[in-house]
């Protein structure tokens, strides 16, 4: 949206019901009535309903489904995160686009969001998911003062911070668990992705993209056959719609105080609240290496915890305990669902 743009929208909107005559607009924006008028035509091409007409007096009646800049960053109370936002209609992955920002100097906290994603990215490869309109599809520039051991956490954290975001938008913390390393699952099913990636020179991070998918308004009826039985949204499991603005709002100021905590803490500021929600505690597990239709099972036995670094501790039959710090982790079919 062009500053002047926003400008007008931001008098409306500090005006609230009472309407704003082209005059006062002109007046207090410093611009003639009929840049006023391009103005408000341009907000209603965007999807804002506005009241009135040239030589009457203008009101916001209705603002549009639509991730803006301008309707997410009022309701923050962030310091760094998505203070520099980038908005798109659609895009192939916004894990791309915030990869190319940060090799050109992006700062700590930009935020690119798009409404769909025409080659959305999970871990391991993996495709997400991303008809436009419904969810939540984010990647942010993080530049924390890390090693490379040490960042793989990130990805922990950010599940803690969209585990308690999905938690306060159902009401149903007991319904929410975390499916390790990053899986957030909303009553047995999984309901978003996280994925992170890094630029490093020798062991010291550059920089790091975190991508976050959330499947908000999307019906389960639409998912694809291959995700349907395992996914679900927050508005299947609600059964009512979402307010993508106020959830993408509530989820930074989430993700900022989260990654704060990690940044002073590491992991282990946070391991207790990541290992209240991990439901495979105790549970038999299978580690798979690679991915496809036929990916190998390496590694079987019982998840018992999460290390200090975030590894899973799985401990094999014969008692002997091993470390995964990668790989893809399910529950084994012998434990059912």
């Amino acid at each position: 949206m062009k500053e002047a743009t926003a400008r007008v929208l931001e008098a409306l909107r500090r005006a609230g019901a009472r309407a704003l005559s082209g005059e006062e607009l002109s007046a207090q924006l410093g611009v003639s009535r009929a840049q006023i008028w391009k103005h408000v035509e341009a907000l209603r091409g965007l999807g804002y309903g506005i009241d009135g007409a040239a030589g009457d007096g203008y009101r916001i009646v209705a603002a549009p489904d639509r991730l803006y800049a301008e309707e997410i960053q009022p309701r923050l109370h962030t310091r760094w995160l998505a203070r520099r936002f980038e908005w798109l209609e659609t895009t192939d992955s916004t894990n791309r686009v915030a990869t190319e920002l940060a090799r050109g100097g992006a700062p700590h906290g930009t935020t690119v969001v798009a409404e769909g994603q025409t080659a959305g990215r999970g871990r391991l490869g993996r495709s997400f998911f991303s008809p436009p309109g419904l969810n939540l599809y984010s990647s942010t520039v993080l530049r924390p003062s890390l090693d490379t051991a040490r960042a793989p956490t990130t990805i922990l954290a950010a599940a803690v911070a969209v585990a308690d975001t999905i938690a306060h938008t159902v009401g149903d913390d007991a319904a929410i668990a975390i499916k390790w390393p990053n899986d957030v699952l909303l009553g047995g099913r999984k309901t978003s992705g996280i994925l992170m990636e890094m630029g490093a020179e020798a062991t010291q991070v550059r920089f790091l993209v975190l991508g976050i998918g959330i499947n908000l308004n999307v019906s389960r009826e639409s998912f694809p056959d291959e995700f349907r039985a395992l996914a679900t949204s927050l508005s299947s499991h609600l059964g009512r719609p979402i307010d993508r603005v106020a959830f993408a709002a509530r989820l930074y100021d989430t993700l900022e105080a989260v990654l704060d905590l990690h940044a002073d803490g590491g992991f282990e500021a946070l391991r207790p609240r990541f290992e209240a929600r991990f439901h495979m505690r105790g549970r038999r597990v299978r580690v798979l290496d690679g991915v496809g239709e036929a990916p190998a099972a390496v590694l079987e036995g019982r998840a018992v915890g999460i290390d200090g670094d975030g590894a899973l501790w799985i401990e094999r039959d014969d008692g002997t305990r091993e470390r995964v710090v990668a790989g893809d982790v399910t529950i084994a079919k012998s434990e059912g669902p």
